[in-house]
């Protein structure tokens, strides 16, 4: 004699899959559609659709906004912001930062901006890197004179750049440093075009730096991840590595390339 549990196996399997095959139809639509047309899509009869629309409208995962029609649901809404306040930055960057360290073997920096600062929150580096920690998780540095720094001014309007340099002065750490505005501006256009952008010794002396803008779901640019090397050993093949790194990142907070702007490359 069969188990309650091995005789019912296949049938719930079953269920759950025709019911993640309406949810999917439903997905594809901005409009609520009908019973029939849902039924056709997914090739379920149409006892069998209405059965488990029916349950899936009594815990809210579909709505019926009219008679014989079906949209998805506030449940679902519901459900996908608590993932969203779930999602860390650090938590998802930390893996893929570790992985490109091991690879480059030179401290890799995550960065989100606060104010007219970046803070780091996160470093992947070892003693072997050969340079000393530049800035301690938790540390500050100006916008203009980072790499990830340019790559929030460089999201923003011209507007706002202008009034962060007023705010600023863009003063200078080093003889490197850029301190005025149109020599910022040239900058900030070359990080829009090239989706990346650097530190040639701008904050400090002997030491310099390449990011790559890390978005959310929304096509937000959120944080910046950044490689730091000496100087004269910042390799430039690195910039693929960073960037598929980076993408990484912006995939696991639910970024998808075509959903919004591109992920520039």
């Amino acid at each position: 004699m069969k188990s309650p549990e091995r005789g019912t196996a296949t049938p719930t399997v079953q269920v759950i899959e025709r019911m993640f095959a309406l949810i999917d139809v439903l997905a594809s639509s901005e409009e609520a559609i009908s019973l029939k047309q849902i039924s056709e899509k997914t090739g379920l009869h149409p006892s069998t659709t209405h059965r488990i629309l029916n349950d899936l409208a009594t815990g809210r995962f579909v709505d019926r906004p009219e008679a014989g029609s079906y949209r998805l649901g506030m449940r679902l809404l519901e459900l996908g912001n608590l993932v969203k306040d779930r999602l860390n930055v650090r938590d998802a960057a930390l893996a893929p930062m570790r992985e490109l360290h091991k690879l480059i073997q030179q401290p890799v920096n995550l960065s989100l901006r606060q104010g007219d600062e970046i803070v780091y929150v996160e470093r992947a580096f070892s003693e072997r890197s050969g340079m000393q920690v530049v800035r301690a998780i938790g540390g500050r540095a100006p916008l203009h004179l980072t790499s990830v720094g340019k790559l929030f001014l460089a999201a923003d309007d011209v507007q706002r750049v202008r009034a962060y340099a007023s705010r600023t002065g863009l003063a200078g750490h080093t003889k490197n440093s850029i301190t005025q505005l149109p020599l910022l501006e040239r900058e900030l256009s070359r990080t829009r075009q090239s989706g990346m952008a650097r530190d040639n010794e701008e904050l400090e002396l002997g030491v310099r730096c390449m990011a790559a803008g890390i978005y959310d779901d929304q096509s937000k640019l959120v944080a910046g991840l950044s490689i730091s090397a000496p100087a004269e050993r910042l390799d430039e093949t690195w910039a693929d590595k960073l960037q598929d790194t980076a993408q990484r990142i912006s995939t696991a907070l639910g970024y998808r390339v075509g959903a919004g702007t591109p992920m520039p490359r």
